[in-house]
């Protein structure tokens, strides 16, 4: 027999008055994945999420989380899955350790597990020693550290971050990296992301979909993705490029001006490199480097993911979109 998707989205739509966010879309992610989702601001990524999450109910389509109908069976859907949001959503007056008690007790999480659950995700985000501080008295990165810690206390079967890492400190990056590894290798948890860490979308990520207008322009393993891009990045800064001549070369694949500077994609740059240097003309700097996430991003949306700032705000947006549909 086989098993259900832990995630199906059957043409699913959008519609704000005339702007259609999300248009028809349809895709599967499967049990365990890490899968990622990228987009420029505007692009339908967070429209998306809010859907799968029943936050804003879809024009037309539907999508199943966990088996579970996003517009008939809601509630079923909201017990399965856990959210971090990007925005703090714990409460001021409460400690760190009561908010992470209030968690366990919405979920209902069994009383002789209570304590060691809150032991693991505290240790975890590196909270241990200040479980009894009120959360007002927590600097911005403590209370994301503690919001990814809630969401991760009742190991939900689906968990959507929501710029999981965003403004945390290296060394903690990390320690959330290796556990979400570890939640969806062990656990099976299907985690579903939206990031502007390239580094953190490459190494998490099963699989990444570029969503631009509201359509999945690129889909595929984060190594597939680089592969499109099909040779080295060249860049070099020049006050005279003569690009159209860099465009006759036989072995050059592509030439583009981003932010003021020339960029050749061509296999082999270190073969050909001598040759480009003589064509372009004067020379201020090169550099050199295999392909990433973020060409294949600027390939498919024309924009670089450092050009568009993390949007967040789920809650806030959903309320507004509840509000404009009254």
């Amino acid at each position: 027999m086989t098993m259900e998707p832990a995630i199906e989205i059957l043409n699913l739509t959008k519609e704000f008055g005339k702007i259609k966010a999300v248009d028809n879309l349809s895709l599967k992610i499967e049990h365990g994945e890490v899968f990622g989702l990228l987009g420029p601001n505007g692009a339908g990524k967070t429209t998306i999420l809010m859907m799968l999450t029943t936050l804003v109910n879809p024009t037309d389509g539907t999508a199943k989380v966990n088996g579970f109908d996003i517009k008939k069976e809601a509630d079923k859907v909201r017990k399965s899955i856990g959210i971090v949001f990007q925005d703090p959503s714990s409460d001021d007056i409460l400690t760190g350790y009561e908010n992470l008690k209030l968690h366990a007790m919405l979920y209902g999480i069994p009383d002789k597990t209570v304590e060691e659950k809150i032991t693991e995700v505290l240790r975890l985000v590196d909270l241990e020693d200040r479980k009894k501080e009120l959360l007002k008295n927590y600097s911005g990165g403590m209370r994301r550290r503690l919001e990814i810690a809630r969401g991760l206390m009742h190991q939900p079967a689906v968990l959507f971050l929501d710029e999981p890492t965003l403004g945390l400190d290296p060394q903690t990056r990390e320690h959330i990296w290796e556990y979400i590894r570890k939640l969806a290798s062990e656990k099976k948890m299907t985690i579903i992301l939206t990031t502007h860490y390239m580094e953190e979308a490459d190494l998490l990520c099963n699989r990444i979909a570029i969503i631009d207008k509201g359509k999945i322009v690129a889909l595929d393993t984060p190594g597939n993705l680089k592969k499109i891009i099909g040779g080295d990045i060249i860049r070099i800064k020049s006050p005279a490029p003569n690009i159209e001549a860099i465009k006759k070369l036989d072995f050059v694949k592509k030439v583009e001006m981003v932010d003021k500077t020339v960029s050749i994609t061509v296999e082999g740059a270190r073969k050909h490199l001598p040759k480009i240097l003589e064509t372009i003309g004067k020379v201020d700097s090169v550099y050199v480097r295999e392909p990433t996430l973020n060409d294949v991003f600027l390939h498919y949306t024309g924009q670089e993911i450092r050009d568009t700032e993390a949007e967040g705000g789920w809650v806030q947006r959903a309320m507004n979109v509840r509000t404009r549909g009254r």
